[in-house]
């Protein structure tokens, strides 16, 4: 694998939009779908997708700085420093603790590295973390083997995708194209993993983590369980009530607006909002409603408005107290 920052084209300070910019513009270019049959573009997407998943992990991305991690996110070879100093890999996190062996009288010169099982574990290349595993001979079950590391990948969804549930493709970096449920109610940032799907390892591959993120919608917007939508209404329509069409979720449904109605005034739709991620009860749907004038504005529309105004003139500011 070549270097990520090279394959994505940005340099080693790049910020994690630019990271993303780039990826989308080469996955884009190297999709599979777009390009049948040409593996030199379906190898270049996966490295893209390699990429953009190791550089968006700030844990990852810090580690490969500092040559802790190879470019397919594997740990590297065990390192031993000079003058006295050794560097261990404490299998916890992919920490690393560095120091000498002069520790106190009695005391256990491993136990400031994490113990010589986490050594052992290192040198038999589990430094990922022990996810189980039976340890060899006289290991006593430290856990030898280690499952190959995660992948995380980002899938973006609309809103009414993600409100109700919807099937997405997926494509990984592996080749493998697959179809994944999105659970209704889910919310921007929610994780689904997938087992088996990451890496592979001597005790099986790793899991893929699919991170959600929903599109701004150009109307909805999500507060909670509740979807709010503004809605423009004429001034016949507020003077004197009116039933219109809005649309939802599950799409349009006619609303009452009273005789009467202000900007601002908030019809309830019960049951039109989001589902809850477990059970069957649904937020609630809000229309807000917004008195709109024509546009243009028609010259005898504006004289009727003017003739009324001299007659029967109002401040309605005035409750206000300005």
């Amino acid at each position: 694998m070549r270097d990520p920052y090279d394959i994505l084209g940005v340099p080693k300070t790049a910020t994690p939009d630019q990271i993303k910019s780039a990826y989308r513009k080469l996955a884009k270019k190297h999709h599979p779908d777009l390009n049948p049959g040409r593996k030199d573009a379906e190898q270049k997407f996966k490295e893209a997708v390699n990429a953009h998943d190791l550089l968006t992990d700030p844990v990852k991305r810090a580690r490969y700085d500092r040559g802790e991690i190879d470019e397919m996110g594997n740990e590297r070879a065990f390192s031993r420093g000079y003058g006295g100093g050794h560097s261990f890999g404490n299998g916890r996190g992919g920490r690393r603790t560095s120091g000498s062996f002069g520790g106190r009288p009695g005391e256990d010169p491993f136990s400031q590295f994490g113990g010589v099982e986490d050594i052992l574990a290192e040198f038999m290349g589990a430094a990922q973390g022990r996810r189980g595993g039976a340890g060899g001979p006289g290991m006593g079950g430290a856990g030898a083997a280690a499952r190959g590391g995660d992948m995380t990948y980002t899938l973006t969804v609309t809103l009414p995708d993600a409100c109700l549930g919807s099937k997405q493709r997926v494509a990984l970096s592996n080749g493998r194209t697959i179809d994944i449920t999105i659970p209704p109610g889910t919310a921007d940032g929610h994780k689904l993993r997938l087992r088996g799907q990451g890496h592979s390892g001597p005790a099986g591959a790793g899991d893929a983590i699919i991170e959600i993120h929903i599109e701004p919608h150009p109307y909805f917007k999500r507060k909670d369980n509740d979807i709010l939508l503004d809605v423009p209404i004429s001034v016949p329509e507020a003077v004197s009530g009116a039933s219109i069409k809005v649309p939802t979720l599950d799409g349009s449904v006619t609303v009452k607006v009273p005789q009467g109605a202000n900007s601002g005034a908030k019809l309830r739709l019960k049951g039109k909002g989001v589902p809850a991620p477990q059970g069957d009860q649904r937020g609630d749907m809000f229309v807000r409603l917004s008195i709109m004038l024509p546009d243009p504005l028609p010259d005898d529309f504006k004289e009727l408005i003017e003739k009324w105004a001299k007659k029967r003139a109002y401040d309605p500011r005035k409750k206000l107290g300005w």
